[in-house]
């Protein structure tokens, strides 16, 4: 097979791949949802307030990578937030847990070949800029990739998005600006900052969050930003939303524990839980 020929096969194999994903979930409910929202560390628990809800373990789905991290489900619940049909994913895969790029933003291929036309994005994130305080809520309008690859390297599928998307917009504008005014209306304080995305599993150093904060960064993670990016590709708008579970390394004179994070989750749930209640509806009147 010509090398040609062997990127054509590459390139079909996976849109094949999402397809057959997307169909076996489509076959599980009546449901037709066009918003995703993924939940990160600790921040699942809005799923399990659905109603009418469909429920399907990810390694029920075909292709579906399986989440080992703590404070990840490893589900995706399809029903209804305020009477708007909606999917969530009770956590993610990473890259650290030792999947491929393409493994780690296969759900949200296959969500975008079920229809998805807008996703909200969680994740717990440690705090750089110091005007954040744990437990803090963040609208994402940027972010930095330092996780030394990006998703759509390799052989591009015209079926799924152009070889050279825009990412101005990653996250789209009038979303974030939803998100504030809703956050303003319910009373809850919000943020907007820049991500910083490494490959972890290791927590950052001292010297590296000092090397973000010049840069520019007001938060680091180990995730959001593969997702951003095939999302995008997809022609999918995106909000991003991070929790600040924890201040970054060598802010506070104290070592840093994941148990922190699901604990500082488990703290905000109910403002960040009334926040996307408050905002899927304004997603979904943009949407028509």
């Amino acid at each position: 097979m010509s090398p040609a020929k062997a990127k054509a096969a590459a390139g079909d194999f996976e849109f094949a791949r999402a397809e057959r994903a997307a169909k076996f979930i489509l076959q599980k409910t009546r449901l037709r949802p066009k918003i995703a929202l993924v939940l990160g560390s600790g921040l699942g628990a809005f799923a399990d307030e659905l109603t009418g809800s469909a429920k399907i373990p990810f390694e029920k789905i075909p292709g579906f990578p399986r989440s080992t991290a703590i404070g990840h489900a490893g589900r995706l619940v399809i029903g209804h937030a305020a009477n708007i049909c909606v999917a969530a994913m009770q956590g993610r895969v990473h890259a650290y847990e030792g999947y491929s790029a393409n493994e780690v933003v296969f759900p949200m291929r296959v969500l975008g070949r079920m229809g998805i036309r807008a996703a909200i994005l969680t994740n717990a994130a440690g705090g750089i800029n110091l005007e954040l305080k744990q437990g803090a809520l963040v609208i994402l309008r940027d972010h930095i990739n330092l996780q030394g690859t990006n998703p759509l390297i390799g052989p591009n599928d015209e079926r799924l998005g152009p070889r050279f998307p825009d990412m101005t917009q990653a996250y789209w504008k009038s979303y974030r600006q939803s998100a504030m005014a809703e956050a303003k209306r319910l009373g809850i304080e919000v943020h907007e900052g820049i991500y910083a995305a490494l490959s972890g599993p290791s927590y950052e150093t001292p010297a590296e969050i000092r090397y973000l904060r010049t840069i520019g960064a007001d938060l680091v993670g180990m995730s959001t930003v593969p997702e951003v990016i095939v999302a995008r590709h997809m022609g999918i708008r995106v909000l991003g939303i991070s929790c600040v579970t924890n201040m970054a390394a060598g802010i506070l004179d104290q070592p840093i524990n994941h148990q922190e994070v699901l604990e500082t989750g488990e703290r905000v749930k109910s403002h960040f839980v009334a926040l996307l209640r408050g905002v899927i509806p304004r997603i979904a009147a943009d949407l028509g």
